[in-house]
């Protein structure tokens, strides 16, 4: 097993759109970290770079893909089951984001709007060929979704209490929940407790 490797922050974003532009066309990259790893804006730094090099890139928030609150708040607002199995809506994902732009070269950019509790009443977009399309939030990894490259952002329980609102520290054992029932291993392994001394492993 691979150990880890201590990068700069610039270096580490480097190596992931390296990797990134090797990947067939259109490519779908899995940027996989609880909200206090701040995925997504990690995905759009990637996403920059790809479209510094030529190569277009576009960022998904799985927190546009939340299922409604009758639905995630059915039975307690802060039940890691629920978090867990019914929060976000990963089918959805691979019928409106995945299957549609391997097949057709469209996708849609989000499907719900958390705040308002109500359809996000999105445009399908059409994607050019060479697109990289780069999906952030949590517990993507293990949901039988076709990753062509997966991304960990992982930080010890520690981390994650310091940096997980009060109110949502229900959400830190459905996490690691998930890690244990999925025996996940992302391709690229990233310790994200101090986001300006990373450390990567680089598994496959």
């Amino acid at each position: 097993m691979p150990e880890f490797t201590a990068v700069t922050p610039d270096a580490l974003l480097d190596l992931v759109a390296t990797r990134a532009r090797t990947l067939p066309e259109p490519a779908v990259i899995a940027i996989d970290g609880a909200d206090a790893a701040a995925p997504v804006p990690f995905a759009r730094a990637i996403a920059d770079r790809l479209r510094a090099a030529g190569r277009p890139g576009a960022v998904i928030s799985l927190h546009d893909y939340v299922r409604p609150a009758s639905l995630r708040f059915e039975y307690d607002r802060a039940d890691e089951f629920t978090y867990r199995t019914a929060w976000f809506d990963y089918a959805a994902l691979k019928r409106e984001v995945l299957t549609p732009l391997r097949l057709h070269s469209r996708w849609l950019p989000a499907l719900w709007d958390e705040r308002t509790d109500r359809s996000a009443r999105a445009r399908i977009r059409t994607a050019a060929l060479n697109t990289v399309l780069l999906i952030a939030g949590p517990m993507l990894i293990g949901r039988d979704l076709d990753f062509d490259l997966t991304v960990g952002l992982r930080m010890s329980d520690g981390a994650l209490r310091r940096r997980t609102d009060p109110d949502d520290h229900f959400t830190i054992e459905a996490l690691r929940e998930h890690q244990r029932s999925r025996d996940i291993e992302p391709d690229i392994l990233i310790a994200w407790d101090h986001p300006d001394r990373p450390a990567v492993r680089v598994t496959a």
